[in-house]
């Protein structure tokens, strides 16, 4: 299992996609990664993050499907 250090990292990647390839899918984008440094570290953990990693990746997944990326 990953780290919290690279599942944040990974977090940190698929956002930065989101953001160029389709910016207009940040608006729905709740929690972004910068928003963990602040939350209580006892609340965060590998699960939950792996978790919020896995719901950004099968978002832009699905997006993609029907839409063309900005800046493929």
């Amino acid at each position: 299992m990953k780290t919290t250090d690279e599942w944040e990292e990974e977090i940190m990647k698929v956002t930065m996609k989101i953001q160029k390839q389709f910016p207009e899918l940040s608006k729905y984008i709740s929690e972004m990664p910068e928003n963990f440094s602040r939350t209580d570290k006892k609340t965060i953990n590998k699960k939950n993050l792996k978790e919020y990693h896995d719901s950004l990746v099968e978002i832009l997944k699905e997006y993609s499907k029907t839409h063309s990326a900005e800046n493929a």
